[in-house]
């Protein structure tokens, strides 16, 4: 039913199977982002059926089938393993699908601009006779407007919409009849995986508070929105995407984040997540594996001990813009203000007056904001 296109072939790694879309094939969605993981995965896309290189549908299917076919691949690959799954629109559906169907199989997960149900019946039952009648032609216009946020290059664009276009008919509405048949937003809570759920704020067909609704739903999971991306994140972002899933599947990589939430605050760290660019993914990589998963996770020191030494360091260094939000981190490590105000005191003596004057005034306003 599915076909696969191995992008990594590295048999001795954790496996990765990449999930496309609806109208789009793995190699035009996933292979620019699966070039710039990391390379610690065995890397496969999936196509659905009728779409790529996967011969079309012989009998209806629903989103159930569907990951049952996963299985069946995965199965080929690796028997009984588990695996890493990420799939866009109805690629992250059947990542759901998954999940509640054969959760001992799928280790963690990144759903993309999808949704625990996506669209109505009545929309996806509509847009299965017009291809039926029209082609996948009829939904060209519609779908630049849907798939795209503005300004996306061609580069970008057209290889998608010539997949579009290469989708056979009758493979493209079944599989919007089996959309029309998915709805598991009442069964999130099942899902106990780690989730990666992955908005675009441009995004028209699977809005962000979509994306929000998986995320609070799961038993854990983590949103992150990003900025001039429409429906197909790992084509539009490739960089950001290819990121994401790094840190979001390599053991190293989830510790340091998940601590780097902890202190921080999950809204900063998103932020500057969803920010990352192609200059400074390396470095994001950086902080997140070392600083966060190699020292602040060390048992050597509590981490109210760390907050102490970090905040004299920056005080010392000037870095000031650090210094603000380590103030907020040392609050949520435990600092009383009367210790964050005995800290500085200390730093006037060993790093100089005009350094901790800087120090209280930063510190003076962080503290307000947070009253």
């Amino acid at each position: 039913m599915l076909s696969a296109t191995v992008f990594t072939d590295a048999p001795d790694r954790p496996l990765l199977l990449l999930g496309a879309s609806l109208g789009t094939s793995a190699g035009t969605l996933w292979r620019r982002c699966a070039e710039r993981l990391y390379g610690f995965y065995h890397v496969v896309g999936l196509d659905l059926p009728g779409h790529g290189a996967a011969a079309p549908a012989a009998a209806a299917f629903s989103i159930a089938d569907l990951a049952g076919a996963v299985i069946d691949l995965a199965d080929q690959i690796r028997p009984g393993a588990s695996f890493l799954y990420a799939g866009d629109s109805i690629g992250g559906a059947i990542g759901l699908q998954l999940l509640l169907d054969h959760p001992a199989r799928v280790s963690a997960a990144a759903l993309l601009c999808t949704g625990a149900r996506i669209g109505s019946p009545e929309m996806w039952q509509e847009r299965a006779g017009l291809v039926r009648e029209a082609g996948t032609e009829a939904v060209v216009a519609g779908s630049r407007e849907r798939w795209f946020a503005p300004g996306a290059s061609t580069g970008t664009t057209e290889p998608l919409i010539a997949a579009l276009r290469a989708t056979d008919a009758g493979s493209y509405a079944l599989a919007c009849e089996a959309l029309s048949d998915f709805d598991v937003r009442d069964r999130l809570s099942e899902i106990a995986a780690p989730v990666l759920a992955v908005a675009g704020a441009h995004d028209k067909p699977t809005p962000p508070d979509g994306l929000a609704l998986i995320a609070e739903g799961v038993v854990n999971g983590r949103l992150v929105v990003l900025d001039g991306v429409a429906h197909l994140a790992p084509a539009e972002n490739p960089e950001v995407v290819a990121f994401l899933l790094d840190q979001h599947f390599d053991a190293a990589r989830t510790a340091g984040l998940k601590v780097r939430r902890e202190v921080l605050g999950p809204a900063h760290v998103d932020r500057a997540t969803a920010g990352t660019t192609a200059f400074t993914r390396d470095f994001q990589d950086l902080i997140t594996r070392y600083a966060w998963g190699e020292i602040w996770t060390r048992e050597g020191l509590a981490r109210r001990d760390r907050s102490l030494i970090t905040l004299t360091a920056l005080i010392a260094l000037g870095h000031h813009e650090e210094l603000a939000m380590h103030v907020r981190a040392a609050r949520t490590n435990g600092l009383s203000v009367d210790e964050i105000k005995e800290v500085i005191l200390q730093t006037a003596i060993y790093c100089g007056v005009p350094a901790a004057n800087t120090a209280f005034r930063i510190a003076q306003r962080v503290l307000e904001e947070q009253q």
